[in-house]
């Protein structure tokens, strides 16, 4: 940690965020749907970035029960499909105004599949999908000082490699490590794009969060056994709703700064509200993040331009 903060962020913290444009990728259920519900009851205008429409409708509804007055529209959005980010962004860009990226979809422990695209799914989809959207968005983010791109990351980061000569994953296959690979990633990619975005003198930031060990949908990926346990273990860890702090600090807390990582602040980062977090230094590695970055860029087809 680079400087104090305080160690109570929730959303009972987030201000009004009215005349502000919000992108929640996942929106339709768990972290997303949560931080979406939040921006959307403080006023924020709140584009749910999500893959299945009827989801996604069923979300809005819930949020508008709660919030009458909420603003707040439809984006489809498949991460495994570079075609659908590629129009999903097309459609962002034609919205007056984007004030912060969050970063949120993503798929946890899958058996070995491939994206649209043919890349290992949870490298695709939680790496690759969000390296594509934020480089197609960063003009429109561009537009607005103080701009944010929010960047979900994981505890599982701390025991992650790039295994450069296998993303696809042709030799091995492990969901676990292919999961903390793909976490390892956005760290790393959020460091870097900090760095370029300075570099550059840019308006828009890049911050990470990590959500600790929260209660989501994800889970069912893990095994039945855990999600057995899941009841037992509850009152350990965070809801969703509580998941959702770190991100909602990222997105909203007025002293966050470039470059910042937030998580949890109680029992090793998995619980608690919101603060600096702590990162490995693989994480921070910039010759490493720079190489993520180049093949990034070379996997999609889609290159920032920072």
């Amino acid at each position: 940690m680079d400087r104090p903060m305080s160690r109570g962020f929730t959303a009972e913290a987030v201000s009004d965020q009215s005349g502000r444009t919000f992108l929640v990728t996942g929106a339709n259920s768990g972290l997303g749907f949560e931080t979406a519900k939040v921006l959307a009851d403080r006023g924020g205008r709140v584009l749910m970035g999500c893959r299945t429409e009827s989801k996604a409708r069923h979300a809005m509804h819930t949020i508008a029960e709660a919030s009458p007055n909420a603003d707040l529209e439809f984006v489809a959005l498949d991460q495994a499909d570079l075609g659908s980010v590629r129009a999903a962004a097309t459609q962002v860009m034609g919205e007056e105004r984007l004030d912060v990226l969050v970063n949120n979809a993503g798929i946890m422990m899958m058996p070995r599949e491939l994206t649209v695209d043919g890349y290992e799914s949870q490298f695709g989809v939680n790496h690759l999908g969000t390296f594509a959207l934020t480089s197609l968005l960063l003009p429109k983010l561009a537009e607005v000082e103080g701009s944010r791109v929010v960047v979900t990351s994981s505890i599982a980061h701390k025991a992650g490699s790039i295994a450069f000569d296998d993303l696809d994953a042709t030799q091995s296959y492990s969901r676990q490590g292919r999961y903390q690979q793909s976490k390892l990633a956005n760290i790393l990619f959020m460091y870097e794009l900090h760095r370029r975005l300075a570099a550059a003198n840019s308006a828009t930031i890049a911050v990470g969060c990590h959500p600790g060990i929260a209660e989501t949908e994800l889970f069912r990926h893990i095994s039945p056994v855990l999600n057995l346990l899941a009841p037992l273990a509850r009152p350990f860890f965070n809801s969703a709703a509580q998941g959702a702090w770190t991100t909602l600090m990222a997105a909203t807390g007025p002293t966050i700064k470039s470059g910042d990582y937030i998580g949890p602040s109680k029992r090793g980062e998995t619980a608690g509200p919101a603060t600096l977090a702590s990162s490995t230094e693989t994480a921070r590695d910039p010759e490493l993040a720079r190489l993520l970055w180049e093949r990034s860029v070379a996997m999609t087809g889609i290159d920032p331009g920072i």
